[in-house]
This record gives structure tokens, sequence and C-alpha cells, in this order.
């Protein structure tokens, strides 16, 4: 099992010993292993043949081994496993929605004894919950409009589950010596167009062990002793579909050779591009399918393929220019390949800097200088320390004094990393990578219900880069929303709108804004646009970057980062950037350091 898988295990059994009346101690254990877990550079499956290793990481006592070594031998852990049996399975989705924490899932169990969405839906239409303590008919609503969203997005997954999911499959079929017979594993569908949420995750696979009914056979079987997987829901000669414990459900194509780039084109999507790319093909004498690009015969059937191996053969054969799969949703990506107006769309390697994350001052995991050195690994130029200000209390948030205390010591930080890097190039250090990086001062405040900051001018004069974001007052209806956020983008020291639409991915819709009074007054005060890297947001989605862009509004890709390993989420910022369009001269953190600085300061 990875990280993840085991995370989300310690934590639904954490919460269901609380529904259960446990104790109290043994809860939090169970909850600082899950966050610590999460967290997690390495693989929890890689430490457990050794417990000293795992001893070692703070949040993990000797009980809970015992725990880790049963889940990474058996895939389930027996306390989970009791629970559930005890309550059902329904106890879990009703962990999912919003304000049903486990005290209150408790309550309901203890008086009313449900344990399902449709028992809790039943017993709000009813008006049986506003009976019990704590509750009232408020609170009643919220739950049943939870519930219809949950409803609605329910069947829709992350896009870094999926992606887990896929890591995870891919690496146990290119297992000795079924992978011997494997060339390719490539996820295809909404994955690879890099969609924000993913539905169901395609696996394509080709090579020798693709090709004879044994190879095909030997490796079915192979897939079927997959360590995730859950419930098979069909199999055939070449494929092979099932659920894994997250209820994601995987299909697995296994290709000939000859024709994985006609297979990758079909089931890459989006359908309204492959519609227009057939189109295409039979204006030109062709028709396309999922196994070539072939000849039209006079009776309408495929004739003599003209291309099959690979993509680039097909869009080539269709005299067009290869079209990245992020842009493949019939949105003029065909019309612009025909003109050569493809743009050159932005790459991970086009970041310098990454000038979103949080530190152990406020609700982070590591510090400062933890931090930097995590961006200097990744090769970054500079990065900004922008921790909460006071109003998010629970997150320990940064109140005027504080903040200017925190930016003495980020500039001391600093200035000690760069007099380290200056005396590491003075002794001739030879590293591809660079050895210091420029730490700039900044903060995530608070943009109040009014509009107006949680800090003082004079403070947040005194820092080089001000996100302004929204965390709070969430139902605003539009124009008080819309108002706020203008208001916070007048504020002179503003230098980039943070999560400017206040989602969270299956869990809380965007707050209502009117998006084109927001980009217009972006515009005008050069207030720059995040686009929140984190798998949770990807706010701004694909559809308001476009927007940004037609504007003329510049956008940072940023990560969000409270620990060092979610710097890795700005991968996920990359595809959406991408599936917008964007190229490096519309991202400001595509920017050298000093150029970044004095762009962020309205110089764009």
């Amino acid at each position: 099992m990875d990280n993840a898988s085991i995370a989300r295990i310690l934590s639904e059994t954490a919460s269901l010993m609380e529904i259960d009346g446990g104790d109290s101690f043994r809860i939090r254990s169970y909850r600082n292993a899950a966050e610590a877990i999460e967290a997690l550079p390495q693989q929890v499956s890689d430490l457990v043949a050794d417990p000293r290793k795992l001893l070692a990481i703070q949040g993990i006592g000797k009980g809970m081994v015992a725990n880790l070594q049963e889940l990474t031998q058996q895939g389930k852990l027996s306390k989970h496993t009791e629970l559930v049996a005890k309550y059902g399975a329904g106890m879990l989705e009703l962990l999912k929605i919003q304000g049903l924490g486990p005290k209150t899932i408790a309550l309901l169990w203890s008086a009313h004894q449900a344990c399902s969405l449709d028992a809790v839906a039943q017993l709000a239409r009813e008006g049986k919950i506003r009976e019990l303590p704590r509750m009232g008919e408020k609170h009643e609503q919220k739950i049943l409009k939870a519930i219809d969203d949950y409803r609605r997005i329910a069947g829709r997954f992350l896009i870094d589950d999926a992606e887990a999911t896929a890591r995870q499959l891919t690496a146990y079929l290119m297992q000795p010596p079924f992978g011997d017979g494997i060339e390719k594993i490539t996820p295809a569908g909404s994955l690879r167009r890099g969609r924000e949420t993913v539905g169901d995750l395609d696996i394509l696979v080709t090579g020798p062990g693709c090709v004879t009914p044994p190879g095909r056979q030997k490796l079915i079987e192979h897939i079927l002793q997959f360590p995730a997987l859950a419930d098979v829901l069909a199999k055939g000669d070449n494929k092979i579909s099932f659920r894994v414990h997250t209820g994601l459900q995987v299909d697995v194509r296994l290709l000939a050779p000859e024709s994985f780039g006609a297979a990758m084109c079909y089931f890459t999507g989006s359908k309204s591009h492959n519609v227009a790319l057939r189109q295409r093909a039979l204006r030109m004498g062709y028709t396309l399918n999922e196994y070539a690009l072939a000849e039209l015969a006079e009776d309408g059937t495929a004739g003599k393929p003209i291309a099959s191996a690979t993509e680039a053969d097909i869009y080539a054969a269709l005299k067009l220019p290869y079209i990245p799969p992020e842009m493949r949703e019939n949105l003029g990506e065909i019309d612009a390949a025909e003109h050569g107006k493809l743009p050159e769309l932005i790459t991970l390697t086009d970041i310098r800097g990454d000038v979103h994350m949080h530190t152990t001052e406020t609700d982070g995991k590591n510090s400062i200088a933890e931090m930097a050195d995590a961006a200097i690994a990744r090769g970054y130029q500079y990065i900004a320390i922008t921790d909460h200000s006071k109003a998010l209390a629970f997150a320990n948030g940064l109140d005027d004094k504080r903040a200017l205390e925190h930016i003495r010591r980020i500039r001391q930080v600093d200035a000690q990393t760069s007099a380290e890097a200056a005396s590491s190039r003075q002794s001739g250090n030879k590293s591809d990578k660079p050895s210091g990086i420029r730490i700039l001062a900044g903060i995530e405040v608070d943009i109040l219900a009014d509009g107006s900051l949680d800090l003082s001018d004079e403070v947040l004069a005194q820092m080089d880069l001000v996100i302004a974001s929204v965390h709070s007052h969430f139902n605003q209806d539009r124009a008080q929303m819309t108002d706020r956020l203008l208001r916070a983008l007048a504020n002179p020291h503003v230098c980039i709108l943070g999560h400017p639409t206040g989602r969270l991915q299956l869990r809380r819709a965007a707050y209502p804004v009117d998006m084109e009074q927001l980009l217009q007054a972006a515009r005008q005060h050069k207030v720059a646009m995040e686009l929140n890297s984190y798998p949770d947001r990807l706010d701004l989605n694909d559809v308001h970057l476009r927007m940004a862009r037609e504007h003329g509004v510049k956008i940072v890709i940023n990560t969000d980062s409270h620990h060092t390993s979610h710097m890795e989420k700005m991968s996920y910022g990359i595809l959406q950037a991408r599936r917008a369009w964007l190229t490096k001269d519309d991202v400001l953190n595509t920017l050298p350091a000093d150029k970044f600085v004095a762009a962020v300061k309205k110089g764009w």
C-alpha cells in the first residue's frame, strides 16, 4: 500500500473510533500517524522491515508500528475492518460530508442508529436532526445541501489520487518477470489530459507480452493479484476492469505495439476532439479508430493502414503538428494547429520559484530553512515565505507584531543562505543545482468580510510580496463577495489574489463572484491571479485562466505548501495552465528573481 492509502485508513479508523466512543489518546495517535505518513517523502512499505526507521518518525509509536506492518503486509487493518463491520461502509461516506464530523455522526447514531447518507438525509427531511442537542433548522438544511453536493460529485477523484494509483499499478506491472514483456505503460483519458478530477483511470500497456494470447493471459492473471484491487468488474482477452480500495475504477488495455499510437489518441480523448479528428480524416479519404488511421475503402470499411504506431504519426498524416493532450478539448486546437498557431505551452522546467508556502510559524510543518533547502533541491532561484495572518486563529496566524518579527527572521535566513552560496562558489562547487536561493518575506493576509485586510498597511508595506485570500464568510452573495474582493484588489500592497474562487475540490463549491469584474480590476491594479496547484484547490480553473489571459492578467503558479513534500504539487498547476493554453510569458514566476520582484510590485 502507498502512503496515501495507509494515511486514509488510519484517519478513517480514528474517526470510527471517535464515533464508537474510543479512548481519546488512542484516537489522537491514529490521527498523528496519518498526518505524519501523508507528509512522509519515503514510502512506509520501504521502511517496515526496520521498525527503528518507523519509530524515528515523529508521531509513530510502538503500537502504531505493528499497525503499519499489518497494513503493508495484509493490505488492511483489523481495527478498521472491525469498526466498518460494526457500523457499515456508509459511515465512511458520512465522514466525507461537510459539516458532519465524528461527534455529530456519533450523535445521529446514538439517537437514530443512522449510518448512511440516505438515513441521515431522511432524518433531515423529517426535521428530526434539529431536535438533537446543539442542532437546529439551519444546521439541518446545511447537512441536506452538503449531502446533495456530495452526491453530485460522487464518483470523481482528485487528480493526484488517480496519478498515485497509476504509478502504483505501473510499478507493479513492471515487476519481473512480467515487466520483461512490456515496453510502455501509459495513463490515458482525463488523467492524461490533466482534468482537475478523474472519473475513472485508463491504463494502456504494450509490448511483446501483450501480443500472444498466452502472454496476455499471464499479464491479466498478474493484474488480478494487484494488492490494491478490491473487486473485478469485467475481464476479457485484452482488457480488465476493476475497482481499487478507494473506489476508483481502473481499465487496463493490453495492446499490440503497432496500434499503440492510435489507441493512445482514441483513449486519451476528449470525445469531442476525437470526433473532430475523425471528421478531418473522412474529408481526407481516411478512417480513424482505436486501431489505426487507414484508407477509406469504397464500401466504407478500413483499408490499408496509414499510421498507427505513434500519435505523432497520426497527426502528421492528418497534416497537423502534434497536439499536446492537455489541449485536446475541441476548443479550437485543431484549427490553431492547422494554421501553425499552437502556443508553446508552459512546462514545469519554466518555473523559477514558488511563492506561496507556510512554515512552523503558523500551520506549516517545516522551518524557513527547511523550505529553502527543499526549493534549492528543486532547482528554484527564489521562494516567498507567506504565513497566515491573525484572522486564521486555528492556524496560529500572525498579528502585526509577530509579522514584523517573522520578516526579520526570514531576512536573516536569506542572508545566511546567500553567504553560504557565495562561500560555496568561492570553494569551486561544481554542482548542477544552485547552492543558494533568494528568500522573499511575504504574507498570506486574510480578506475580511468587508474587503479590508487583516494586517495594517504599515506592516504590509514592509513585505516583499502580499497574497490576499478569502478564508471565511463564504456564504456572502455574488454582489457582496465581488465588492469584497474588488476592495482588496484596490489595496496598493496586494500583489497576488490567492486561490481566487475559494473552492475545495469535491468538498466545497466556489463562492459566487463576478469573474469579469474581478479580472478587469486585477488588470487595472496590476494584481496577479494565483493558480493554486494543490490538488484540493486547482484554483483558478482552466476556464478562468483562459479568461485571465484574454484580459491580459498575469498568473502566478504556487503550491501553497505546508510541508517540503508539497512542493511536488507544482506539476498539477502546470497541467491546468497548459489546459488554458498558457505560455511562460503569461506566468510571472517564470521570471528571474529580480524581474519577478519588480513584476509583483505592479511592474507587469
